[in-house]
């Protein structure tokens, strides 16, 4: 393959590693990002003798490239990207970049909601069956950046709408689609289907050999499916509501049953760790995934109980006072609330709020007027919650202090509420990203 001269937009997770593994491979590499650069980058950069720029773009270096990587964050709408595509450059993302240069099978997830912790489960299950294997994209490492430095036979890789809209050559050998709810619509012009495309170029370029695993309960998906003739790969679809009628996953008598090559694996649903509906769905679509790798029955049973879930998706902070506290930063869309609020008990404190994506917030009513006796809302905007909840629900207080949050919670809870952060939204307005919204609020719950 050619080497030529490679510019870099944004200088995160991503985009360092896009460079790391660009200057490996003899480009000449140039990285951009109009933001500041954090200090752990910039030292990886310098170490690497990869000129960087930070707090703008020079137009001069950018649109002499013959390829630009693009960090999923930077949407395609900004002049500079506009500007790059009209001199006829390609813009491509970091997971497109990386995956010219390994070999290793790949299983690729998305979804609106759940990707993280299939994700995650599903290395558990590929790292507990001895495989070397690497986890990457939207968590953990970057890939391009493990590519760079490590030789590992397979990758479980996360990938977000915005990664995908920026692949074309790379093909998932096995796919997961787990959903399709309404999200990031402020990316796609409002425009679900556009979105809806973007989460199925996960199966592009697959072939027969291939495996696409997807729900038959979501209603999206069983639409999408009836008009797309282009699938190529092997389909295996997984329900909670009825018995597949293929190679898939189903329940049946309180029973997980993965029915692949060609022997059914069962186990009890009380021996998953993770519990709540929407996480049947996730052990499912890891299960099947391993069944195709030809991972043994007793491994996968023995991953899917002992698996630890991830930070800041349903995590139990802390019990005070009678009053539970758990953390679901990670739920930055109606669709994720909408999973938290169903696995909650009746009487919960709900913390809301933060940079409104398009939300419809109707989607929660039904649950909202049934489990939630107050909202917190945490945001430097919300006049769209109260809107949407205020005939709903009798106690809506506006606070932009994560220690006012959990004072409020403690003052306005009683014995076995919950005080659930479930934002249903960004988190930019107050945070630098979920990550630090969650920590704040555990940190602010040890300080009762």
């Amino acid at each position: 393959m050619k080497t030529g001269k490679i510019v870099i937009l944004g200088a995160g997770e991503s985009g360092a590693g896009a460079a790391l593994l660009a200057k490996k491979k003899g480009f000449e590499v140039f990285v951009s990002d109009k933001g500041i650069i954090k200090e752990k980058y910039k030292i990886v950069l310098s170490q690497a003798d990869i000129q960087f720029e930070e707090g703008k773009h020079s137009e001069s270096y950018i649109l002499d490239a013959d390829e630009v990587i693009k960090s999923p964050g930077i949407p395609d709408s900004v002049p500079m990207v506009r500007k790059i595509k009209e001199q006829g450059i390609p813009v491509i993302s970091e997971i497109e970049f990386a995956g010219r240069y390994t070999h290793a099978k790949t299983i690729c997830i998305t979804g609106s909601n759940g990707k993280t912790t299939t994700t995650l489960l599903t290395w558990h299950m590929l790292n507990k069956a001895g495989l070397n294997v690497g986890l990457a994209g939207n968590v953990g490492k970057s890939f391009a950046w493990q590519v760079a430095e490590n030789n590992f036979d397979y990758y479980v890789l996360e990938i977000s709408s915005f990664q995908l809209d920026g692949m074309f050559d790379f093909k998932a050998d096995i796919a997961v689609l787990l959903n399709i709810t309404p999200d990031h619509l402020d990316r796609y012009a409002y425009d679900f289907q556009k979105y809806a495309d973007s989460k199925f170029r996960i199966t592009q370029n697959q072939t027969p050999n291939d495996a696409f695993i997807y729900c038959q309960d979501d209603p999206v998906i069983f639409k999408e499916l009836k008009t797309r003739k282009d699938l190529a790969a092997k389909q295996y679809p997984f329900s909670i509501n009825q018995q597949v009628t293929q190679e898939g996953a189903w329940i049946k008598n309180n029973n997980l049953i993965v029915n692949i090559k060609p022997n059914l694996m069962q186990m009890t649903l009380e021996k998953l760790a993770l519990q709540g509906k929407h996480n049947l769905y996730n052990s499912m679509a890891a299960g099947i995934a391993g069944r195709i790798l030809d991972i043994r029955k007793d491994i996968i049973k023995e991953s899917l109980s002992d698996f630890q879930n991830v930070e800041h998706r349903l995590e139990h902070v802390a019990r005070v006072h009678g009053v539970d506290f758990i953390n679901d930063s990670k739920a930055t869309n109606v669709n994720a609330t909408w999973y938290a609020l169903e696995s909650m008990p009746n009487s919960v404190i709900w913390v809301a709020g933060g940079i409104d994506k398009g939300n419809d917030y109707s989607l929660l009513k039904k649950l909202v007027k049934e489990k939630v006796k107050a909202i917190i809302c945490l945001g430097k905007e919300n006049s769209n919650i109260i809107n949407a909840f205020k005939n709903d629900v009798e106690t809506i207080i506006e606070t932009t202090d994560m220690d006012d949050v959990i004072k409020l919670g403690i003052h306005i809870g009683k014995m076995d509420d919950v005080v659930l952060l479930s934002p249903a939204c960004a988190s930019f307005d107050l945070f630098e990203n979920f990550e630090e919204r969650g920590n704040k609020f555990k940190e602010s719950v040890k300080k009762l």
